[in-house]
């Protein structure tokens, strides 16, 4: 019998078990199988295959564990990628044929409590116990072959200075920070995927004097402030029944009643907008997100997409924002992978529209609204110099 003979009758021998498949199982599955037939290098490779077939993330595994890893794609049994602190590049994991990409994924996707097969070839979700999120593709919707992408969520831990000796941004900027968070101005923090909008927000969130009250609310746990009293809540997504699902508006309407000082929605991304604006023009000041969007400028434009989600027009949108609002602040990723700063924006109301105009801009300094922001921090009492 050959090594990939010993695999298949594994293989098959696993999948008629009604149990959970563990290393140990598929150790004795093996031993069970070979009989003494194979020699001990042929059982112990067909060990490292099977158990990267059935446990953790199989061949993917280090590559997820390694701390600067953001994200795994993999487009093909030999295109696997990975995305982290270097920028996107190719990686030597190589899977042996296209049918073991397709049993990964569809075995990750069941661990998240989803369904991938020819019915539904598409399949998004969480694996449980781990900050990585699943997301997979089958044939024919994925032209090429089986797609699987797999975010790792890391704690958003960093505090100011930390994020300043990174090079995030400088010294006088993160005073001015500090300045707008105690001053309870709310901001939303925009950019890319992979910016470090929610690592920004997370040192921001630590700025809150201890006193006061955070409710955050997320899709999945990243934020991890260093602060006394923060408050977590965590959407959830349906059962494979289409049960039980919890929203993130859902879960903003639930903060207003838990008695928050400041509320946090981790990244607005749909009708939650609206209850966050109301939040935050009922005297709930200082709240703060995350929102995508490749510019400060296109803020309004998003918030308008966002709360039409919610039934809520365009003249009441720039009108709640414009109220709630006051300051917009763009990250994005620099040379070599780096998360910078870029911008400091200022929501205003020009007629009755909304606009985000430029205070502060990395490399070159104040700009047309830096008076407004100035202004808004001195009425609150944070006097910061230019």
């Amino acid at each position: 019998m050959s090594t990939p003979e010993l695999v298949d009758r594994v293989r098959r021998s696993l999948a008629t078990r009604g149990q959970r498949i563990t290393p140990a199982v598929v150790a004795d599955a093996v031993r069970r199988e070979a009989g003494g037939v194979l020699g001990d290098s042929d059982v112990l490779h067909a060990l490292r295959v099977l158990r990267q077939e059935f446990v953790g993330a199989g061949p993917l595994e280090d590559l997820l564990r390694d701390p600067g890893t953001t994200d795994v794609l993999v487009t093909g049994p030999d295109e696997v990628w990975v995305d982290g602190r270097d920028g996107l590049r190719r990686t030597g994991v190589r899977f042996p044929d296209e049918a073991s990409v397709r049993r990964l994924a569809q075995r990750l996707a069941v661990a998240a409590g989803r369904r991938l097969d020819e019915a539904a070839p598409c399949a998004d979700g969480w694996l449980p116990g781990a900050a990585i999120r699943v997301h997979a593709v089958l044939p024919p919707v994925s032209a090429t072959g089986t797609c699987l992408s797999l975010r790792v969520l890391r704690p958003a831990a960093h505090d100011l200075d930390a994020l300043r000796d990174l090079g995030t941004f400088d010294r006088a900027t993160a005073a001015l920070l500090r300045a707008i968070v105690t001053a309870r101005l709310a901001f939303l923090v925009v950019g890319g995927t992979g910016s470090g909008k929610t690592t920004l927000l997370a040192s921001l969130l630590g700025c809150v004097p201890h006193d006061q009250r955070v409710v955050c609310v997320e899709d999945a746990g990243e934020l991890h402030p260093d602060h006394p009293q923060v408050v977590r809540l965590l959407a959830r997504p349906a059962n494979v029944e289409g049960a039980g699902e919890i929203t993130l508006r859902q879960l903003v309407r639930q903060a207003l009643r838990m008695r928050p000082d400041r509320i946090v929605v981790g990244e607005v991304r749909g009708a939650e907008v609206v209850e966050l604006l109301a939040a935050l023009n009922t005297g709930h000041d200082g709240g703060a997100g995350t929102l995508h969007a490749n510019s400060p400028a296109e803020v309004p434009a998003r918030l308008e997409a966002l709360a039409a989600l919610g039934g809520l027009d365009r003249a009441a949108l720039h009108s709640q924002a414009a109220a709630a609002l006051q300051v917009v602040l763009h990250v994005r990723r620099g040379p070599g992978g780096t998360r910078e700063l870029a911008e400091i924006g200022v929501v205003r109301r020009r007629g009755d529209v909304l606009e985000v105009a430029p205070a502060l801009r990395r490399g070159s300094g104040w700009q047309e609204a830096s008076a407004d922001l100035l202004g808004l921090l001195a009425e609150r009492g944070a006097e910061v110099s230019r």
